[in-house]
């Protein structure tokens, strides 16, 4: 039978012993230093010249003096001499250096393994409850990568749930942002935490933008609104086709164009300008006391709006001559060039029609 217990190397009293109380003792001071163990520090290699009786170190990889060639051992100071014991896989010491709780495993004090399974809560510098199971106060929190990246991820049940993030002010909701309510994105304000805005709403189907910091129609000037595109004009949508729907343009700014009639520009409100440089034309046949060219049809080079009737201007180019016009329809009008002498120079006259393209 062994002389000692197998775990914590306790002497055992045996019949007939004499002086049971030396073995008795023995166990005991050996109790004293092992249960709820607690070291002045660990990984020390240099006894101190002067330690206090009971006092424990913890030795490191090359303890030196009196503690050479007792490494990774506990060192009591005992009745003036120093005591020896081999920790054990499992045994747990309170460094009093460090203020730290370590474990003796394979050879090294380690951190205790901590299970965070099913924890009820947790609080950083906080306490936590019922709703915020996870709190943390502090001047910043750090999340970061473990890899190439780092994702936080907020979920809900269903999509009439809410996964957000809601900003406070002395505990009251100023900003909220993320899913509430459907799988929309959307940003909330508010100035008191009971009533909200919808800032911004993101279609999660089309990915288009709506809310009330969005232009709702082409007439909305709000201040502080931002321009839908397809209600506002930039470098893309300035020029092109002009088109309207009711009156409201739903096209471009400006439109220019030229064919073989002339040059056109049409506005986003409706106005049309047509413009001519015609053939040259001699002014010698008589027309009363004047002198005329022959007479031309311009067909505009776009149509104006049917039933409109366009504005007339002209100049023959030369002193002495101008235009006279006939009566307009939307599609052309027939002109020519007076003087009031008979004039044989071959000049080009201008023409120009402004009206309404609708």
């Amino acid at each position: 039978m062994s002389q000692n217990t197998p775990r914590l190397n306790l002497p055992f009293l045996h019949p007939s012993q004499a002086q049971k109380h030396v073995t008795h003792n023995e166990a005991l001071r050996q109790l004293d230093l092992i249960v709820q163990l607690s070291v002045v520090a660990l990984e020390e290699t240099i006894p101190p010249a002067a330690p206090d009786q009971g006092a424990i170190y913890g030795l490191g990889a090359s303890p030196t003096g009196a503690w050479a060639g007792n490494a990774g051992q506990l060192a009591a100071w005992l009745d003036n001499a120093w005591v020896f014991v081999t920790p054990a896989n499992g045994w747990r010491v309170w460094d009093q250096a460090s203020a730290a709780l370590k474990v003796w495993e394979n050879g090294g004090w380690i951190d205790p393994p901590v299970n965070t399974a099913n924890l009820a809560g947790v609080g950083v510098a906080t306490g936590y409850d019922s709703t915020n199971r996870l709190s943390v106060r502090g001047p910043a929190t750090l999340l970061s990568h473990d890899g190439s990246g780092h994702q936080l991820k907020i979920n809900k049940a269903s999509a009439t749930d809410t996964a957000s993030l809601l900003f406070q002010s002395n505990w009251t909701g100023h900003a909220e942002m993320g899913l509430a309510g459907n799988t929309d994105f959307s940003i909330k304000v508010s100035p008191d935490g009971g009533s909200w805005t919808e800032a911004v709403r993101v279609d999660a189907t089309s990915g288009t933008i709506s809310g009330a910091a969005i232009q709702a129609n082409p007439e909305d000037v709000t201040p502080g609104r931002l321009m839908r595109a397809d209600y506002g004009y930039g470098p893309g949508n300035l020029l092109g086709q002009v088109t309207q729907s009711g009156g409201t343009p739903t096209g471009a700014v400006i439109e220019r164009g030229a064919n073989a009639n002339g040059e056109f520009v049409r506005f986003a409100d409706g106005t049309q300008i047509c413009t001519l440089a015609a053939s040259a034309v001699t002014c010698t046949a008589g027309m009363g006391p004047l002198f005329a060219s022959p007479q031309n049809t311009w067909a505009f080079p776009a149509p104006f709006a049917a039933g409109s009737t366009p504005t007339l201007s002209g100049s023959g180019n030369a002193l002495g001559r101008f235009i006279s016009f006939d009566l307009p329809t939307e599609t052309q009008v027939a002109w020519q060039v007076l003087a009031a002498v008979s004039d044989p120079a071959a000049i080009s006259p201008t023409v120009a029609a402004i009206g309404r393209w609708f």
